[in-house]
């Protein structure tokens, strides 16, 4: 059997990778520390059918493991070497490789992570008995993204509850801070992942851009978007994807696509593709028709304005709260030139709510890797390596009107940052003409 063991639809990636990762992990732990970190859960719908498994964005960072049922041990000091770096994973027989595929073998698993000692998961219990003994302190990996929902009670929230039991008398840590500072600095080949998925959402995006006309349906433009990017082995959409035309674009998570796309309108494309669980996330504003009036022209390059100032001022050494103010006086210079606003609006304007809000209400830029929003810290400044949405846009409810522009930059040491987006159409007359070919 192939060491590269089960159906993924990406490439393999090189486990140096995630040795990497978990050497910047393990720097950061204190002594005499143990972190745990679970596979996700297989989530059920109702009956006996259930979603489409998709891994615990961490265990995959420090691992390469896409798997449900596994585990990542990382105990940094334990006396026996083989204890230091453990993987636990599912044990597969000819039953399961019938009914459900190959799974991890011990051989796969070390040829994915990099990890040499790799154990069956019944093994886990005995062994932690034996390195507890030896541990004071134990990370858990709580979810402390500052969007995060957390209702519904994953495979990590249950087995740290066991563990505060099993275990009450070690200290407690916290993975979170740790991966939220290295997770957000993208090593080299990470990068180079998520260029693939910006590509695979390029190829979406030129394909629609000769299919939309008046009269086609959202979901058939979705439809276009979901073929592209399979056939170019993305899993799929990032996130939910927002195809918006008309109205519906001054909403800002519209995502029921379901409407008829009208000439004369304008089409919002919140949409990107992933690859290798790291996402891409971009936004255009399309003419239905394939031809912006001159309102519609006037507004899109004011975003686009917007747009270009704000990414220089993506560099190192800012920090993101005051990015996210200077990006607002370069909005409301554009909402004024617009006649959306005047300075009466400014002079009179809550300074907890700027007049610009009333028109562009949301955030400009965040973290994306292998999470849409990906996990960083706005407490540090921007460092190279980082990757950041640029997203600036102008709603318009009374015109119908809503334009975001949107690409995916990294942060880079020379101080201009990367457009991963680079490659993909964004000038009014450049989409116009394609539209028009």
């Amino acid at each position: 059997m192939d060491l590269y063991y089960y159906d993924m639809k990406y490439e393999k990636i090189n486990n140096s990778l995630f040795i990497k990762n978990r050497a910047k992990f393990t720097a950061a732990m204190e002594p005499k520390s143990v972190a745990i970190f679970n596979s996700n859960d297989i989530y059920p719908v109702s009956a006996d059918s259930t979603m489409p498994f998709n891994q615990h964005r961490d265990i995959f960072y420090l691992s390469g493991v896409d798997q449900e049922e596994s585990i990542l041990v990382l105990f940094p000091d334990a006396f026996n070497e083989e204890h230091r770096e453990m993987l636990f994973v599912r044990e597969t027989n000819e039953h399961i490789a019938i009914w459900e595929g190959e799974k991890l073998t011990k051989e796969a698993a070390f040829e994915t992570s990099g990890i040499k000692n790799v154990y069956w998961l019944d093994q886990f219990d005995s062994i932690m008995k034996i390195i507890t003994a030896q541990a004071e302190n134990l990370y858990i990996n709580t979810n402390e993204h500052t969007r995060a929902d957390t209702t519904v009670e994953t495979r990590e929230d249950r087995f740290i509850k066991t563990l505060k039991v099993k275990y009450p008398a070690h200290n407690v840590k916290k993975s979170a801070p740790i991966l939220h500072r290295i997770r957000a600095v993208k090593e080299t080949t990470e990068i180079e992942l998520m260029q693939k998925a910006c590509n695979i959402t390029e190829k979406g995006i030129r394909r629609i851009l000769s299919f939309i006309e008046p009269g086609v349906m959202e979901y058939e433009i979705e439809a276009e978007l979901m073929h592209e990017f399979l056939w170019n082995r993305s899993k799929g959409f990032a996130y939910t994807p927002i195809v918006a035309s008309g109205k519906n674009a001054c909403v800002l998570h519209y995502i029921q696509n379901n409407n008829r796309c009208n000439d004369g309108d304008v089409i919002l494309l919140d949409v990107g593709a992933e690859y290798a669980n790291y996402a891409s996330d971009l936004s255009r504003s399309l003419p239905v028709n394939g031809r912006f009036t001159d309102r519609q022209k006037q507004v899109y390059n004011a975003v686009l304005r917007v747009k270009k100032a704000s990414e220089q001022l993506l560099v190192p050494g800012t920090f993101l709260g005051e990015y996210h103010k200077e990006v607002g006086k370069l909005m409301e210079s554009e909402l004024i030139g617009l006649g959306l606003l005047d300075k009466t609006d400014i002079k009179n304007q809550d300074p907890n709510w700027p007049a610009y809000k009333k028109y562009f209400m949301h955030g400009t830029s965040h973290f994306i890797g292998l999470d849409t929003h990906d996990v960083g810290l706005w407490t540090e400044p921007l460092k190279p390596g980082m990757v950041f949405t640029c997203e600036p846009g102008i709603y318009i409810q009374e015109e119908g009107l809503g334009i975001r522009l949107e690409d995916d930059l990294v942060v880079q040491a020379s101080g201009k940052p990367f457009n991963l987006m680079g490659n993909i159409p964004i000038e009014a007359d450049e989409i116009e003409g394609l539209m028009n070919a």
